[in-house]
């Protein structure tokens, strides 16, 4: 069954029932929802080189503050018209583009059904829109805003430059940058046969992102008590609390 569109031919969207700890997640991240993004591309360099995965892991929080992985939500994609395919990069990845029995969508219908999930989320969640959180983060940001200008999309849920990248809070919290090691040292298990899949490396980002934050949870709640004393929560916010514009246009 797809959505009902709405009367300027977009598709409609109901308004998102409030999330159990949707408070907590708005002031966790100063009104911003972590999004795990993960991507799968022909090469390096996100104008020219063919977006070929795309994963999006939605981070959840329980009553107490926890932070935990939520769904996931991935998407093959065509490469687009005149895109660079580089050899060495498939040999990585191990994707052949042109699969006969590869389920995948051309790039706008891709990030048009992920970014509605996620505006669904920042929604129930009372935040304000979007930050993508990544493994090396800049790779994974650079290449969704090349396949977001290609593709002419309005309603992009994410902050345009700001993110949060693990292999930096992985570097300082566990010694650790690269991811696969990393996700050992954490405590969670790592499947080589399984990395470089967007879906598989996002989750493994999520579990460590959620797992370095849940570790900070003291931090947060003294800073949270210091930014308390000072009234910065009850000041005018210094940002619009409702949704960014470029949400909508």
């Amino acid at each position: 069954m797809t959505d009902p569109l709405s009367p300027d031919g977009r598709e409609a969207e109901s308004p998102a029932k409030l999330a159990a700890g949707a408070g907590l997640m708005s002031r966790r991240f100063r009104g911003f929802l972590p999004v795990v993004i993960d991507v799968e591309c022909g090469g390096f360099n996100a104008a020219t080189d063919a977006l070929l995965e795309i994963a999006a892991v939605l981070v959840d929080i329980t009553e107490d503050g926890a932070l935990k992985r939520g769904a996931t939500h991935s998407f093959h994609i065509i490469p687009f018209e005149g895109s660079r395919l580089d050899p060495a990069a498939l040999a990585v990845t191990g994707i052949d583009p042109y699969h006969p029995l590869r389920p995948s969508l051309p790039e706008r219908e891709a990030l048009q059904r992920m970014f509605r999930e996620i505006r669904h989320s920042v929604r129930a969640y009372s935040c304000r829109r979007a930050i993508l959180v990544g493994h090396n983060a800049a790779f994974d940001l650079g290449f969704l805003n090349a396949a977001v200008a290609r593709c002419d999309i309005k309603r992009n849920p994410f902050h345009p430059f700001s993110c949060f990248d693990t292999a930096t809070l992985a570097g300082a919290a566990l010694g650790q940058t690269v991811l696969a090691k990393a996700v050992t040292v954490a405590g969670f298990q790592w499947d080589s046969g399984s990395a470089h899949s967007a879906a598989y490396d996002a989750e493994r980002t999520a579990d460590i992102f959620c797992d370095i934050c849940n570790r900070l949870q003291e931090s947060f709640r003294a800073a949270e008590h210091r930014a308390c004393a000072l009234g910065w929560y009850n000041a005018p916010p210094s940002e619009p609390t409702s949704e960014d514009p470029q949400m909508e246009t």
